[in-house]
């Protein structure tokens, strides 16, 4: 059996200064894949690290110097021919004007446009974490409509939370639609994606921007239960529902628990370590969850979270 080569690949999500676009260039049309979009970057030179090889990268490519930078996402992907790992840097800040120094197109593209662009299969999950924020708030179990909605405009208004899931198990069905088309509004004025905690048919009702799935709904599917226009999120806590939540094509999950909570005591935390390994091959955005605040954030994107998911840190 021939063993592929691995290619190890440094890639920049460099934001636009006002985080409403994101950089991206045209494979030169004599390479593999030559004509398709992607996140500029490079090979990694012999003893270099990820973000060593970025710097050096950007500077052949487009001529600036990279200023700030995060971990965004780890993808490996497998073509016929080799593996690739594509090892993603989110560009915070950067001295110079981007150009292509080398010939290749370049695009300030607005983020909700860039699924119109064609890229490399590799690149896809990176389109999802560039697209999402790094904080998912996940709403508590308050009964009170008025109450709610108050404590959500807060967090949207003074905190900016843009990634909201309406989990309310205490609801009827009606209440709970009542509610979601209330929270749609609020949701829409201040610029945020909401994501319905249920069966996918609730899209049916509400025209939210998605659904997020328990993982005992998750583990029954066989296929993707939406249409791709809309995101789909699932609750994962092993490497057997990360596989089954890539198989039903979920654009980012969250894995769970990574510290006891009070909610769920009995329940063997993850840990930094385990996380760690299981977010390595998850294929797709993951958001840390249990036990997470904003203290966290940084901790999180530097093991390769997307960002953190709360219930009590969010909801005040």
């Amino acid at each position: 059996m021939k063993v592929k080569r691995r290619v190890h690949v440094a890639a920049a999500a460099i934001v636009s200064r006002d985080a409403s676009k994101v950089l991206i260039a045209r494979r030169p049309s004599n390479v593999d894949q030559g004509g398709l979009w992607e996140f500029p970057g490079g090979k990694l030179a012999p003893y270099e690290t990820g973000f060593e090889a970025l710097k050096r990268e950007l500077h052949e490519e487009l001529g600036v110097e990279i200023q700030r930078a995060q971990p965004l996402i780890r993808v490996h992907h497998e073509y016929p021919d080799k593996h690739i790992l594509l090892d993603v840097w989110q560009v915070l800040d950067f001295a110079g004007e981007p150009f292509g120094r080398e010939g290749q197109a370049v695009r300030w593209v607005p983020m909700d446009e860039l699924f119109n662009y064609p890229f490399p299969a590799a690149n896809l999950p990176i389109l999802r974490a560039v697209m999402l924020p790094t904080e998912y708030l996940i709403s508590d179990e308050e009964s009170d409509d008025d109450v709610f909605l108050t404590k959500l405009e807060r967090a949207m208004r003074e905190d900016g939370i843009r990634l909201v899931q309406l989990r309310a198990k205490s609801l009827s069905s009606e209440a709970y639609l009542i509610r979601a088309e209330k929270v749609l509004a609020l949701c829409r004025a201040h610029g945020a994606r909401l994501l319905l905690n249920g069966e996918p048919e609730l899209l049916t009702q509400v025209d939210a921007d998605g659904v997020h799935l328990t993982s005992e709904r998750l583990m029954s599917l066989e296929r993707r239960p939406i249409e791709q226009g809309k995101w789909l999120s699932a609750s994962t806590h092993d490497r057997a529902q990360l596989e089954q939540a890539a198989r039903v094509g979920c654009d980012f999950v969250t894995l769970s628990p990574l510290r006891t909570t009070p909610s769920h005591p009995d329940v063997a935390p993850l840990g930094w370590h385990d996380f760690q390994q299981l977010t390595e091959v998850a294929g797709m955005p993951v958001f840390a969850l249990g036990g997470m605040t904003r203290h966290d954030a940084n901790h999180a994107r530097a093991v390769g979270a997307q960002g953190i998911a709360s219930i009590r840190d969010f909801w005040k």
